[in-house]
């Protein structure tokens, strides 16, 4: 399998390289050559199978000539078994033909552990061959870098830097990332917010003197593994749901568009997909696209869903250029304008294409922890306010109800307080058992201003197991 960049101007490489590269050359982003395809029948046969035998068949083509069969069995094995649910992501019906699937049975309580667990032993399999070792920079509005950490944290050849919006995450978001104490761990609070946080990130691959030779990589959606994992349980909900001979539409709360576009790819590698629901918060670049053909730059509006509380969706590149067909000189060319201008649109007749497949909506906190309170008092189920931003753009947008409707279940309520006992005052959502003592647990940060010298000297200063890099 090779990847090329959504650019157009970059050199094609291997899955190992890509994994390694975050970034392409040319400022792009990665993506398969060409997406593997499988048949209804082949979709079929995996009925019934394990989680982890489920992900080796659909994320085997993406590993192609880089990791071998055995290896990579062992691999996904490993890496969900670590979950605390037998069934990995399960499905809890809420009404007729509605379903949330559980995306937070994992370390840190979010999907990302989904692909973040993956990406943590996929990097380390990968750097013990080479003999490499690399610096991973991330910025979170909350969940990726807890999941990252949790990852990365037992890996020899990664030191791990994640900036997160100092004041802008939940207690649990942060606690879970600053409790992680190790040599190789360096928790970042940004005076900015998320945005500033991910300009950084972006910056430093730009320009990686800083970093005396050793390689950076990236952790945030922009690294193709993460995709690649995502796309496994969009499949595992329709095969439990009667796939691929009926079809399945998904709602899925959405702020880097990574998470739906893997639903995206799902849907073209031949899984039956009727509808994808964008949901958003306040902060709803992605719905104004999806219903206006308008992606302009806004004001970021702190909600009670923060880890939607972006400006600006680092994957909606990847889209853009499927619906440009594949031309990457014209994706380019857009890129370039909507750095300059914050605005932009694409010509009529691919935004109307694109709509086939789209819905949006956006949706403001009282109306979050009106779902929240609505769902519990109908069904018992406890949401978190992102997935409950899921269940309201599905209920609004779903157009036809003979079809599986599934929500993507992206974090356990705990992990947002604020917003549950908002809605439903009477209920505290607890924390599972193996994070019982995280209040009580040490903390270990580093504040620093929004600048982004001050964040690359700290990086140097402590890039080699908390030692100077060089």
């Amino acid at each position: 399998m090779r990847y090329i960049s959504t650019r157009g101007n970059a050199p094609a490489l291997n899955f190992e390289d890509v994994l390694l590269t975050g970034l392409a050359s040319d400022g792009g982003l990665y993506v398969p050559e060409n997406l593997p395809r499988f048949t209804v029948e082949e979709i079929a046969s995996w009925a019934g199978l394990p989680y982890h035998e489920l992900a080796f068949n659909v994320m085997r083509p993406f590993v192609d000539g880089c990791i071998e069969d055995d290896e990579f069995k062992a691999i996904l094995k490993e890496t969900y078994a670590v979950f605390e649910h037998p069934a990995v992501a399960p499905l809890r019906q809420l009404d007729a033909n509605e379903w949330v699937m559980e995306l937070f049975h994992g370390p840190t309580l979010a999907f990302k552990d989904f692909a973040l667990q993956l990406l943590g032993r996929l990097l380390d399999a990968v750097l013990k061959k080479r003999g490499e070792r690399v610096v991973i920079m991330g910025a979170t509005s909350g969940d990726t870098g807890s999941a990252a950490i949790e990852g990365c944290r037992a890996s020899e050849n990664v030191d791990i830097f994640i900036l997160h919006p100092h004041n802008r995450v939940s207690e649990v978001q942060r606690r879970q990332m600053t409790s992680a104490i190790s040599d190789n761990i360096h928790n970042i609070a940004i005076e900015g917010n998320f945005d500033d946080c991910q300009e950084m990130v972006k910056a430093s691959f730009a320009d990686q003197d800083f970093l005396k030779g050793t390689r950076l990589v990236a952790v945030n959606s922009i690294n193709w593994a993460r995709i690649m994992a995502q796309i496994v349980y969009y499949f595992h909900a329709a095969i439990q749901l009667g796939g691929p001979q009926r079809s399945v539409s998904f709602s899925v709360p959405t702020g880097n568009f990574g998470d739906i576009f893997a639903g995206y790819l799902a849907r073209n590698m031949g899984l039956p997909i009727n509808q994808l629901i964008v949901a958003t918060n306040r902060n709803d670049i992605l719905h104004r696209f999806m219903s206006g053909n308008r992606y302009h730059k806004d004001e970021l509006h702190p909600t009670l869903s923060p880890s939607m509380d972006i400006m600006v969706s680092s994957n909606f590149e990847r889209l853009l250029f499927d619906m440009h067909g594949r031309n990457g000189a014209l994706v380019a060319e857009l890129m370039d304008n909507f750095r300059t201008t914050g605005k932009l649109s694409v010509e009529e007749d691919r935004w109307t294409e694109t709509r086939k497949l789209f819905d949006s909506l956006g949706v403001d906190d009282e109306q979050t922890c009106k779902t929240i309170a609505e769902v519990y008092a109908a069904s018992g189920e406890l949401l978190d306010p992102h997935t409950a931003i899921g269940v309201t753009a599905a209920r609004a947008c779903r157009r036809d109800a003979s079809i599986p409707m599934v929500t993507l279940g992206t974090a356990h309520p705990v992990k947002f307080p604020e917003a549950v006992e908002k809605a439903v005052p009477d209920v505290k959502p607890e924390l599972p058992a193996h994070m019982a003592d995280l209040f009580e647990r040490e903390e270990r940060m580093t504040v620093l201003p929004n600048d982004l010298k001050a964040v690359q000297e700290f990086v140097s200063q402590h890039g080699n197991k908390g030692k100077p890099l060089g």
